[in-house]
C-alpha cells in the first residue's frame, strides 16, 4: 500500500495563506510563517474594526447632528430631549443626513420643536 503524504493540501493551505498576504510588505507577503502571523492578526484587526467602524459613525452623526441644532441656538440633548418628548422618531443617521444634506428643513423641524 503506497505511502500518505499531504503534500498538495499542504501546498494549497500555503497557497492560500500567501494569496490573502499578497500586497504586504517586505517577507510579510512571501515567507510562510511571517504571513500566516500576518494574515492572522490582519483578520483580528478586521474582526474587531466591523465593531468599532459603528461607534465611529454613531459619534459622527451625534457630532453633526450637535453642530446643526447649536446653529440654531440648541445643544445636542436639549434637541434630542425635545425629539422624544414630541415622539418623533428619526433615528441619529437619518437627522446626520438632513442637517448636512436639507439645513431649511432641519431648521424647520427645530422650530417646531422650540
Amino acid at each position: 500500500m503506497p505511502r500518505a503524504n499531504t503534500r498538495v493540501a499542504s501546498r494549497n493551505r500555503r497557497k492560500k495563506v500567501l494569496k490573502a498576504a499578497k500586497g504586504y510588505w517586505g517577507r510579510r507577503s512571501k515567507l510562510i510563517e511571517s504571513a500566516l502571523d500576518a494574515t492572522k492578526k490582519a483578520g483580528q484587526y478586521a474582526y474587531r474594526d466591523r465593531k468599532v467602524k459603528k461607534r465611529k459613525f454613531r459619534e459622527l452623526w451625534i457630532i453633526r447632528i450637535n453642530a446643526a441644532a447649536r446653529e440654531h441656538g440648541m445643544s445636542y440633548s436639549e434637541f434630542m430631549h425635545k425629539l422624544s418628548e414630541k415622539n418623533i422618531a428619526l433615528d441619529r443617521k437619518v437627522l446626520a443626513g438632513m442637517a448636512v444634506e436639507d439645513p431649511a428643513g432641519f431648521k424647520k423641524l427645530v422650530d417646531g420643536l422650540k
